[in-house]
């Protein structure tokens, strides 16, 4: 069973499904997680998230007496619902880069955090959260619509360190813009952009010594690299 309830009914133990509201408005990269660290429940609390989708399936449950915002019998209800939400907070108006270029570091900062879990996970044989990196998508796609040139400036920016996180969020936000300027639909250019978010996804499994040599890859090394 999937509810809705209000941050202050949210308890640890409990299985987040998902957060009503942006993206860019909770602490987290992605959802669907159990809430064990009394950090993150104070973290969520003190954000601008007012309600949360539990699953009672995966976590324990609101006490009998207290009354949810409401109930859904299916992921896709839940999906619809966010979707909807979605729809009427977005903002995309066209705006210049100057006026969009703190919204977008704020977009890029989150991105690095997301893709480098990502990677992470990857290299521990994890399956990669989806949900999260669509949500990733649609923020991104978003301030490029509001302005290309100011996201795009920012995840060029990158040192060596975080070259391939980096790397994958510009690519990311190069092919959304040039799907919607080929005038590809909305749900094609997402998928566009996830693949472009995700193209280096491989990587994580590298050996750091192969992926990072300086010089000619041998024979043996490049069979790993096509691995």
């Amino acid at each position: 069973m999937l509810k809705r309830i209000s941050v202050d009914q949210l308890a640890l133990g409990m299985h987040i499904k998902e957060f009503c509201g942006s993206w860019m408005e909770h602490p987290f990269w992605r959802s669907a997680f159990v809430l064990n660290d009394p950090a993150d429940l104070q973290a969520i609390r003190t954000s601008s998230i007012k309600e949360i989708w539990i699953d009672c399936s995966k976590g324990i449950d609101v006490a009998p007496e207290e009354k949810v915002v409401s109930l859904a019998e299916s992921e896709a209800q839940v999906d619809a619902e966010l979707a909807a939400l979605a729809r009427t907070t977005r903002d995309l108006r066209r705006v210049p880069a100057a006026a969009e270029f703190n919204r977008a570091a704020r977009i890029v900062a989150r991105s690095r955090q997301a893709v480098t879990s990502m990677f992470e996970e990857a290299r521990l044989g994890r399956a990669v959260d989806t949900g999260g990196a669509q949500r990733l998508v649609e923020e991104i796609s978003d301030s490029v619509t509001r302005n290309p040139g100011a996201l795009i400036s920012l995840a060029r920016l990158k040192t060596a360190d975080d070259y391939t996180y980096m790397h994958s969020v510009a690519v990311c936000a190069l092919m959304v813009a040039l799907a919607r300027q080929l005038g590809i639909a909305p749900e094609e250019t997402r998928s566009i952009g996830i693949a472009g978010l995700l193209h280096d996804l491989g990587k994580a499994q590298m050996p750091s010594e192969v992926l990072n040599k300086p010089g000619k890859l041998t024979d043996a090394e490049f069979a790993i690299i096509k691995s």
